[in-house]
């Protein structure tokens, strides 16, 4: 049977919740990156401590899964400071593409727990970051939907 069709525990039939999976990857974060970090965990303490005066053990079970999770991210965490005026592609830096016809395309490279896609926001790991990282203004690179050259990199 597929995946796409099993319900995934949450914890409330007293069973125990999967470990949320952390990557394999080096955890480059940027200074944003590292703050959303920080405030994931302290989020999840306060919601601990209610869930435990509650006596809601599905939940409390949840949130210290979570909870590992990101004290995991925080402990890994290299924090990569952004240098002005690069003239590579690098983490943390703002990229933007022309595509063929005219329109502009802005990514930032960031760290995986930072990256939203739908925002610009790309992870260091991802196939269009790594074919940007170490371009230069004027290389071209192949998107999915046709080539775009570098213009700036801020």
């Amino acid at each position: 049977m597929s995946r796409a069709f099993v319900k995934e525990s949450d914890g409330s039939e007293g069973q125990d919740l999967p470990e949320l999976q952390v990557s394999p990857h080096r955890n480059l974060v940027t200074a944003t990156g590292h703050a959303q970090i920080e405030a994931n965990v302290e989020r999840l303490q306060a919601e601990l401590s209610i869930a435990r005066s509650a006596e809601d053990r599905a939940t409390v079970a949840r949130i210290q899964r979570d909870l590992r999770y990101w004290t995991e991210r925080l402990r890994t965490a290299e924090r990569v400071s952004v240098l002005p005026g690069s003239d590579a592609v690098r983490f943390g830096t703002t990229v933007t593409l022309e595509k063929s016809g005219g329109q502009a395309v802005v990514y930032q490279i960031v760290g995986e727990d930072e990256a939203d896609p739908a925002n610009g926001r790309i992870s260091y790991v991802s196939p269009i970051a790594r074919q940007l990282i170490g371009s230069s203004v004027g290389d071209v690179v192949k998107l999915a939907d046709g080539d775009a050259e570098i213009v700036r990199i801020g």
